[in-house]
């Protein structure tokens, strides 16, 4: 392997790292109402288990209240019986073919904890860069060791997948810093 497919294969899982920390923290709920909550909920449709955006469409209703209107009428009650039963503490309510999904506001404790939480996959998703630029470092050496690149390539090549590792840690605190704020606004 190049040096050059080290370093892109290194900042392709870097970014993987990154966009797994938005798709966690996504489902990290905050004051106001996200479809998106939605999304990790499985609704049994023809004797298998599908997302929730597929058997209905998942809308806002305002800035507390999701709408979920099932695409077929004998969906209602099941999909009404994986909300409740998920682990998101929501409590549904028919209103004909539209399923109200009411928000309930968060405690400043539930706050203080869930920031908790959204610092804790911020920091797991900076280990990973870490091990990412650890291995990357490592595959360098082995072709420094294995006498396909030089010295001087090694050195250049730590310094690039250091700065790349620095720019991702940075751009995961962003999106820590970002998600915190979102979780203290209401």
């Amino acid at each position: 392997m190049a040096l050059s497919e080290i370093k892109k294969n290194a900042e392709h899982k870097m970014n993987a790292s990154l966009e797994a920390l938005k798709h966690n923290l996504a489902k990290v709920r905050t004051g106001r109402a996200n479809p998106q909550l939605l999304d990790t909920i499985q609704v049994e449709y023809w004797g298998s288990m599908v997302p929730m955006s597929q058997v209905a469409n998942l809308t806002l209703l305002d800035a507390r209240t999701i709408g979920v209107a099932p695409w077929e009428k004998g969906m209602g009650a099941k999909i009404e019986k994986a909300i409740r039963e998920s682990d998101l503490g929501l409590n549904p309510s028919s209103q004909g073919d539209l399923i109200r999904v009411p928000i309930p506001a968060m405690t400043e404790e539930r706050r203080k904890e869930l920031t908790k939480v959204v610092r804790a996959e911020g920091e797991h998703a900076k280990v990973a860069v870490r091990n990412l630029r650890r291995d990357a470092n490592e595959a360098v050496k082995k072709l420094v060791k294995d006498k396909l690149a030089s010295e001087d390539d090694e050195r250049r090549s730590t310094d690039e997948i250091q700065k790349l590792t620095d720019r991702m840690i940075a751009e995961i605190d962003k999106v820590v810093a970002a998600k915190e704020q979102d979780l203290m606004a209401f």
